[in-house]
């Protein structure tokens, strides 16, 4: 197994095909030095060689790959049991391929129920009137035993299902689970077209809600993962994940875990300004921060701003700023402001190191520490 480290130098014989996949570019920072994954871990398949992008949590580069394996399955609310995760064989299996199985097996298990169907509408020329008569179409149609007509059809061909086809068709590249197939076959009806996956704009509604997890699944596995070019008719890609993003997301979701009052992202405006916390409970207001950090001295003062700011606009008082701890236990107390502006400001890190192996052993782990950070 080929290990490589965030923030560190890839090896020289890979340098040639980061350089040649201009995708991938914004993942990478590239000095004279050489090439380095900026925040970013993941996958990297080339020429049927794997390479795993690893954060630096411990000294054992085994539990560094698990330990993000772990954050990424509860940051995206992927449930896979401790079972199935240890029936994949790092050697035969690309990660990837963990990510394109729960989508599909998910969105099997829906399909199973029935497929999605709206009523979409249609202009058709037909023999016999259907619907509602376009006078203006027919005007000059005198001579025709055609008539144009305009009608509503209960259709499985709307945009929610091109998507799931679309995703179908992509993970075929990589994967030959059979589910893949079963699901390829229910959407025999459904128009295949490429999807822009910045431009969708799917709702969700009582009648397909049960499809939003696939949804979810599908449109995350298609941002992070990349093609690469190839010398040879191997499938090279990279999957990648933003640590920053992991880092938010996976201690948001322990935060609603422990305090049913937690809100995550909570958008609200104060007259001209736009405020979004990353973590928002009842009693204090939490922002995620993925960066090495020693004590207070190294804290930014736009970090500062930013903790009054919310403070003050959301009317709580206790502030936190949390860290990975990477080496160094962070555990600082400030205050911002004074009288009744005074906001109360706590840096702490996190240890995400852990000797657990099973995925549930290791989340509760994680969740008591934080729970002794909040206490």
């Amino acid at each position: 197994m080929n290990y490589l480290y965030e923030n560190q130098n890839i090896p020289k014989d890979l340098e040639s095909y980061i350089k040649t996949n201009k995708s991938i570019h914004p993942y990478f920072e590239m000095n004279f030095d050489g090439i380095k994954p900026k925040n970013r871990c993941g996958f990297l398949s080339i020429e049927n060689k794997n390479y795993f992008i690893v954060p630096k949590i411990s000294s054992k580069e085994d539990d560094n790959l698990n330990i993000f394996i772990y954050m990424i399955l509860y940051s995206y609310d992927i449930k896979i049991s401790n079972e199935d995760l240890a029936s994949f064989d790092n050697t035969k299996y690309k990660y990837l391929e963990i990510f394109i199985r729960y989508f599909t097996n998910t969105l099997l298990q829906e399909l199973k129920k029935g497929l999605y169907k709206t009523y979409i509408t249609k202009q058709e020329n037909l023999k016999v009137l259907k619907g509602k008569y376009l006078f203006e179409k027919n005007f000059n149609n005198f001579y025709h035993m055609n008539i144009h007509c305009e009608f509503d059809e209960f259709s499985s061909n709307n945009d929610l299902n091109k998507f799931f086809l679309y995703c179908i068709k992509t993970f075929k590249r990589y994967s030959s689970y059979s589910n893949i197939h079963k699901c390829e076959a229910v959407f025999d009806e459904v128009e295949y077209n490429h999807v822009d996956i910045n431009r969708l704009n799917i709702k969700f509604d009582r009648l397909n809600l049960r499809f939003k997890k696939s949804f979810e699944i599908g449109l995350m596995i298609l941002k992070k993962l990349s093609p690469l070019v190839s010398n040879s008719n191997t499938k090279s890609f990279a999957f990648l994940f933003d640590m920053s993003e992991i880092f938010e997301k996976f201690i948001g979701n322990l935060y609603k875990d422990i305090d049913s009052t937690t809100s995550l992202q909570t958008e609200k405006n104060f007259g001209n300004l736009k405020l979004k916390p990353d973590i928002l409970t009842s009693r204090k207001i939490i922002d995620t921060k993925y960066k090495l950090v020693k004590n207070k001295e190294d804290l930014k003062t736009n970090d500062k701003y930013q903790m009054f700011t919310y403070g003050i606009n959301f009317s709580i008082k206790e502030t936190l700023l949390l860290y990975p701890k990477h080496i160094y236990d962070v555990n600082e107390r400030l205050k911002l402001g004074k009288d009744d502006n005074l906001i109360k400001l706590e840096m702490k890190s996190i240890d995400l190191k852990s000797d657990k192996t099973k995925y549930d052993e290791y989340i509760e782990e994680i969740k008591n520490r934080l729970e002794n950070i909040n206490a």
